[in-house]
C-alpha cells in the first residue's frame, strides 16, 4: 500500500525481498529410531554394531564419500562428526576402541543437515547493530532477526545485516556459507526471579520455602542439585517433592547463554532452540536497543514453544554474540506478542503485552523479568482487527509519544498492520489510532504458508524515515519505508 497524496508517500516498498534458502543448513544430532517426526525407541546401538562390523577399508572409502560430498556446506565437518560420535560413544561399553576414521563414520550416521528456512523464512525485526565502524556519514548499519522454519514446524532465529543511506537507501550485506548454533554456557541464577516463577507454576508449598532457604540469593546447577538431594532424602517427612524437583531443573535448562566465535559472521549464527520450554521452537523475537543511561544494551521478546504451551522468554545481549536467555513472569507476561519499551519510564522497565490473546497493552516490571498485571490501552474496534490486534515490535520514541505498529486480523483471517500512538509518559493514554490499516498484503505478498498475512517484529527510525521489514503470508520478508511526519500528523489529527 502506497498513499500518494501530496507531500509525498505514506508508505513506500522496496525492491528488497528475502525468500527461504534451502541450502542454509546446520549439522545436528540424529539417533536412529527417535527422529523429529516418528519418535520411537533408539536403534543406535544397531547401527552403532554395523560400522564396528566394517572393514577397514569399507570404513575409509565411506568416510571419504562423505567428506567429499558435504564438507563443502559446512565449517570443520570432521570436528562435528567427532564432536557427535563422542555424544554416543558411551554405547560402545568398555574395553571397546576405535580408530579416528571409524569415530568419524559412526559420527557420521548421527548427524543429519536440518534445512533451517526451508519451510519458511519470516517475522522480522530490525535494530541499530552495534558496531558502526566504517558506515558512511548518514549511514547506519542494521542488524535484523529472521523467524526460520524447517522441517516438522521447528522455528529458530537467524539474522541478516546491512545499511540504511542517504535517502534511506537500504543495502542488504550478502549471507554468510557456514551456519553455526553457537556453544552452550552455564549461567548463575537469581532465587528471587526463580521463584516467583515456580509459585507462577503453582509451587508454593512448604518444600519450595525449603529450597528457597537453603539457596543462596545467586546459585549455580550444582547448589541447586545439592539442596534438591537434601529435600529428596527428606521425602518421608516431605512428600510431593519429586514434581518441585522437575520443574526446577526443567527451569535451570530453560535458562542459559549462548555464545559464538569472533570469526562467525552474524548472519552466520542461528539461536537454536536449547531448552525444554523451546523444544519446538523460538518463534517471534522482538528486538529492541534499550539504552536509559547506562550504555546500550539488546532485548528480545520471543515465544518459547514447547509443544504443548506457548511462553515469552527474554534474550539479552551487547554485541549479538553472547547471548542469555532466560523466561519471564508475571500477568503481563503471558501469552505471544510481548514487547520491551527502548528504556525505563518512571524508574520501571515497561512492555506491550497481549496478555489477553487480543487486545494491545502495557505491564511494567521493576526487574525486566517479572512482570505486573496489564493495563490494555487498545481493544479490537475495526472491521480490521476485530479479531484480534497485537504489535508489530518495541514501541519507537518520537516528540509526539510513543509510536506503536500494531497488527490487526479481521475477515478470512487477513492481517493487516496498523498503527497507535502513547503518551510518553504515561503509555497507558492513547492519543491517537489509525481508522484504516497502513499495510495490508498486495498480490504479490498474498500467498504463502498462512496466506493474507503481512506482520513484523520491530521496526526502527533513521533520520524522519521508518524502515518496516514485514513478513509476506509467513513465506518471505520485504521490507517498507514509511514517512514519519505524515504518520504523525494521521495519529494526531484522526
Amino acid at each position: 500500500m502506497s498513499d500518494a497524496s501530496p507531500g509525498g508517500a505514506l508508505l513506500t516498498r522496496t525492491q528488497h525481498r528475502l525468500r527461504p534458502d534451502a541450502t542454509r543448513t546446520v549439522c545436528r544430532l540424529f539417533v536412529p529410531g527417535q527422529e523429529t517426526l516418528i519418535r520411537g525407541g533408539s536403534r543406535a546401538m544397531a547401527v552403532i554394531d554395523r560400522v564396528l562390523k566394517l572393514s577397514d577399508q569399507e570404513v575409509e572409502t565411506a568416510l571419504a564419500r562423505t567428506l567429499a560430498r558435504f564438507s563443502s556446506r559446512h565449517r570443520d565437518l570432521a570436528q562435528t562428526l567427532e564432536q557427535n560420535f563422542r555424544l554416543v560413544a558411551h554405547r560402545l561399553g568398555p574395553g571397546i576402541t576405535v580408530g579416528a576414521s571409524r569415530r568419524q563414520l559412526i559420527g557420521a550416521y548421527f548427524t543429519q543437515e536440518y534445512a533451517l528456512e526451508a519451510a519458511a523464512l519470516f517475522n522480522p525485526s530490525i535494530v541499530e547493530h552495534p558496531d558502526q565502524k566504517g558506515c558512511l556519514p548518514g549511514e547506519v548499519r542494521f542488524a535484523m532477526s529472521l523467524r526460520a522454519v524447517g522441517e516438522g514446524h521447528l522455528s529458530s532465529i537467524e539474522f541478516r545485516s546491512g545499511t540504511i543511506g542517504g535517502k534511506s537507501g537500504i543495502r542488504l550485506d550478502p549471507p554468510g556459507r557456514f551456519l553455526d548454533t553457537g556453544s552452550r554456557r552455564p549461567v548463575s541464577y537469581d532465587r528471587a526471579i526463580f521463584a516467583d516463577k515456580l509459585a507462577e507454576l503453582g509451587h508454593t508449598d512448604e518444600n519450595a520455602r525449603f529450597l528457597w532457604t537453603r539457596l543462596p540469593s545467586r546459585f549455580t546447577a550444582a547448589e541447586l542439585d545439592a539442596v534438591l538431594a537434601e529435600l529428596s532424602g527428606q521425602h518421608l517427612t516431605r512428600e510431593d517433592s519429586a514434581a518441585l524437583a522437575d520443574r526446577a531443573r526443567w527451569l535451570v535448562a530453560s535458562t542459559y547463554s549462548v555464545e559464538f566465535g569472533e570469526d562467525r559472521a552474524l548472519s552466520e549464527r542461528v539461536l537454536w532452540p536449547a531448552g525444554p520450554a523451546e523444544s519446538h521452537g523460538m518463534e517471534d523475537a522482538r528486538f529492541v536497543r534499550f539504552n536509559d543511561g547506562e550504555g546500550p544494551v539488546y532485548y528480545a521478546t520471543y515465544t518459547a514453544y514447547d509443544g504443548s504451551q506457548v511462553a515469552p522468554h527474554l534474550l539479552e545481549t551487547t554485541d549479538f554474540r553472547t547471548f542469555t536467555v532466560s523466561p519471564l513472569s508475571g500477568p503481563a507476561a503471558r501469552n505471544k506478542g510481548m514487547a520491551l519499551f527502548p528504556r525505563r519510564i518512571a524508574g520501571r522497565y515497561a512492555a506491550l503485552s497481549r496478555w489477553d490473546r487480543e487486545s494491545n497493552a502495557i505491564g511494567y516490571s521493576d526487574d525486566g523479568h517479572r512482570w505486573s498485571d496489564a493495563v490494555t490501552v487498545q481493544a479490537p474496534a475495526h472491521p480490521w482487527e476485530l479479531i484480534q490486534l497485537g504489535n508489530c515490535g518495541s514501541p519507537i520514541e518520537t516528540p509526539a509519544g510513543w509510536l506503536v505498529l500494531t497488527h490487526g486480523v479481521g475477515p478470512m483471517r487477513e492481517y493487516a498492520i496498523g498503527a497507535i500512538l502513547l503518551d510518553l509518559d504515561e503509555p497507558e493514554h492513547l492519543i491517537g489510532a489509525l481508522a484504516e490499516p497502513l499495510l495490508t498484503a498486495d498480490d504479490s505478498e498474498r500467498e504463502g504458508y498462512v496466506p493474507n498475512v503481512v506482520y513484523s517484529c520491530g521496526s526502527m527510525l533513521h533520520d524522519a524515515t521508518i524502515v518496516l521489514p514485514y513478513g509476506c503470508s509467513d513465506s518471505s520478508v520485504r521490507i517498507a519505508t514509511v514517512n514519519l511526519s505524515r504518520l504523525l500528523e494521521r495519529l494526531t489529527l484522526g
